[in-house]
């Protein structure tokens, strides 16, 4: 018998000894496994805790002009700007050990196993806000086992490389809290209209509880529910003294106005313009389009919401309901290329190509000022003059000959100057002076101006037959408006990510490209076409508009068979319209020839309501003068027109006008500006017309 025992109690301490040792073998597996995937976790390093969020757009005063998402609304905020009720308020229904665990509470989970063995049933729930977060960052939400494992690394990996307020904000910035908003802003904005940081307590405790279920907590889908659930988390918050009993009773029967409306849900402002913004922020920045659509970017744009409107509004005024013509509009600040209004066409919905950045059409006569800019570089003023007939120009290279003919065949059949030429837009005068320069000086002055479309290098380019963009026209006439100061076009200022890092800031560069006295002397020449001082065998070609300014304007306008532009401007604004049809078809009906220039006067009349009146002034190196507009030279008190007009120093005319003098009298000495009537400045004569 006594055998018998020793043998069993021998057996007993084998398999004891045995089941220590395997036991030991699996606890140092286990301890094993447990640092290797601590090291492991380590050697990954800290996992990127980028999450889909809605980035923003904004005009120049700081307007949400529209926003990029997919059907989710996502900003982030620090946690410093979410109210400190509502991280209270979180803790203390979601998790109240989060600063003391290290990812686990493992006392809740053995808790939660053993409610749910009793109920034989899933009826508690363990997790803490870290794998909450990390569910949310990294993870599908089915149940599976790969799943939890997968959970409960990413849970290890944000908690060993981020500190538990980075994991606090990040799990507030992407929890959802129902209605498609994720993160406390957009929640905060959609249930109270207002921002994280200004939450009150009952506020706090009823976001708080959504997350739990926001099918089944949101105000919206339950009051009763919703309001049950505030009175949990407030009475949580007292038992974790995180409030008094009397503020939590005070908040539980605070009444709170839900909204049920997101912040940004507007109708999308200036379309195309936000199009191309979108395209600078790919082709420039070289952002990728995730990161454009869901990457939380805060985008700070040029765009000026009234202007924009004024645009808008006025092509929907002035072009007829059922015409088939379409439009393009870019309005820039040309001290610095800010673009400030863009339309791309009469309809985004219909038709999204936008017509202001990527038809390339034919700019006609609005590329005489190119040309007459180089012409004064080299020498020419507004008073050289040429004949203006028909003309039939013969090349010795085996091209064809060429005839260009003015707009209805007119023509003076004698000398004019240059500064009529461009204010009637003579096409011959223009076809000569660009023969003249050589058929490359005017390309080379279109690039310096920031053309970068491919021109054609061929006499009709004077007359502009070689495509081009309006957003380049724009740009292009800015060069004249501020001075010769090199511009680009600018839509964005300033980009900032998720978190308020700025990743890219505009920086403007200070280079001449145009030489200011001939900027000046072409900028006053512009203003001609406004000016009826300079009839001649036509009207000016903005005679038809005159009577509707009430500033200053240079400009010019252009018009092929198929095209229509007027591009203008004073000191503070540079605008360029063209009107069309998108098949190039030829425009006939003649209240469609004079959409382009309606749409840019009434624009800019409306777009600078309320600015003063500046007058372009003129620079160092320049001479104004009163010259006879009929033939150039100087004026005498019985010429019976007399126009100031400016010239680069040391070019202005010296001979006076002898049409006018009777034989026996004497030449007048040469006349100043500033004697008799021509005290009056010349911008304020331009209004004396007539």
């Amino acid at each position: 018998m006594e055998l018998m025992t020793d043998q069993r109690f021998k057996r007993t301490l084998k398999y004891l000894r045995a089941l220590l040792i395997i036991g030991s073998i699996f606890l140092a597996f286990a301890l094993i496994v447990y640092v290797s995937i601590l090291i492991y976790a380590k050697i990954l390093g800290p996992p990127p805790l980028a999450v889909p969020q809605s980035s923003l757009y904004y005009s120049d005063d700081g307007t949400i002009i529209g926003e990029s998402h997919s059907g989710q609304k996502r900003y982030w905020v620090a946690l410093e700007d979410i109210a400190p009720e509502l991280v209270d308020a979180t803790l203390a229904i979601e998790d109240r050990s989060f600063y003391r665990h290290h990812g686990f509470d493992y006392k809740r989970i053995a808790g939660a196993v053993v409610a749910d063995i009793k109920a034989m049933a899933k009826v508690q729930g363990a997790s803490t806000i870290s794998q909450q977060y990390a569910r949310n960052l990294f993870l599908e939400h089915e149940k599976t086992w790969k799943r939890k494992l997968l959970e409960a690394f990413y849970t290890i990996r944000i908690e060993m490389n981020y500190t538990k307020n980075e994991i606090l904000e990040g799990y507030l910035n992407t929890i959802y809290y129902g209605e498609g908003a994720y993160g406390i802003q957009a929640a905060s904005q959609f249930y109270f209209g207002k921002d994280a940081a200004d939450l009150s307590l009952a506020e706090a405790a009823m976001l708080a509880g959504i997350p739990k279920g926001p099918s089944l907590y949101s105000p919206l889908a339950s009051m009763e529910k919703a309001t049950s659930r505030q009175q949990l988390v407030l009475k949580m918050m007292a038992n974790n003294e995180l409030i008094s009993e009397e503020e939590a009773a005070a908040a539980s029967q605070a009444k709170l106005d839900i909204i049920g409306e997101h912040s940004h849900s507007i109708g999308k402002i200036a379309p195309y313009f936000q199009d191309a913004v979108k395209s600078a922020l790919k082709n420039v920045l070289h952002l990728d389009e995730r990161t454009i659509e869901l990457g939380g970017l805060r985008v700070y744009t040029t765009l000026n919401t009234k202007q924009q409107e004024d645009a808008e509004k006025n092509i929907d005024k002035l072009i007829a309901t059922d015409s088939e013509i379409q439009v393009g509009l870019v309005a820039m600040n040309p001290a610095n290329g800010h673009v400030k209004a863009m339309v791309g066409g009469r309809d985004y919905e219909n038709s999204p190509f936008n017509r202001a950045t990527q038809a390339v059409r034919q700019p006609g006569s609005t590329m005489k000022p190119f040309l007459y800019y180089k012409a004064i570089e080299q020498g020419f003023t507004p008073s050289t003059t040429m004949r203006s007939e028909i003309t039939t120009f013969k090349f010795d290279d085996n091209r064809a000959d060429y005839t260009p003919h003015n707009y209805n065949n007119l023509y003076a059949n004698k000398e004019i100057t240059m500064a009529q030429a461009l204010a009637l837009s003579d096409n011959v005068f223009a076809v000569k002076t660009h023969l003249f320069l050589g058929e490359d000086a005017l390309i080379e002055t279109a690039k310096r101006l920031g053309i970068s479309t491919k021109l054609q290098e061929v006499p009709s380019l004077a007359l502009g037959t070689s495509g081009v963009r309006v957003v380049e026209m724009a740009n292009a006439y800015s060069h004249f408006a501020n001075g010769g100061k090199k511009v680009t076009p600018v839509l964005i200022t300033r980009v900032e990510n998720h978190r308020g890092d700025v990743i890219y800031e505009h920086n403007p560069v200070d280079e001449e490209v145009l030489r200011p006295d001939a900027a000046f002397v072409t900028t006053h020449m512009m203003t001609g076409m406004f000016d009826r001082k300079l009839n001649g065998y036509t009207s000016v070609t903005g005679n038809t508009v005159i009577n509707d300014m009430t500033r200053i304007y240079a400009g010019k306008s252009g018009s092929t068979n198929t095209d229509n532009w007027m591009i203008g401007f004073t000191p503070q604004l540079v605008t360029a319209v063209w009107t069309g049809y998108d098949q190039g078809k030829p425009i006939e009906i003649v209240a469609e020839k004079s959409y382009a220039k309606n749409i840019w006067l009434h624009f800019m009349e409306d777009a600078l309501a309320g600015e003063a009146v500046k007058p372009f002034k003129a620079p160092k190196g320049t001479v104004g003068i009163y010259i006879n507009p009929e033939n150039g030279k100087l004026a005498t008190k019985d010429c019976p027109v007399k126009r100031l007009t400016y010239y680069v120093a040391g070019t202005e005319p010296t001979e006076y006008c002898i049409d006018h003098i009777f034989e026996d009298e004497e030449l007048p000495k040469k006349e100043a500006p500033h004697d008799h009537e021509e005290k009056v400045p010349w911008y304020k004569k331009i209004f004396m017309w007539g």
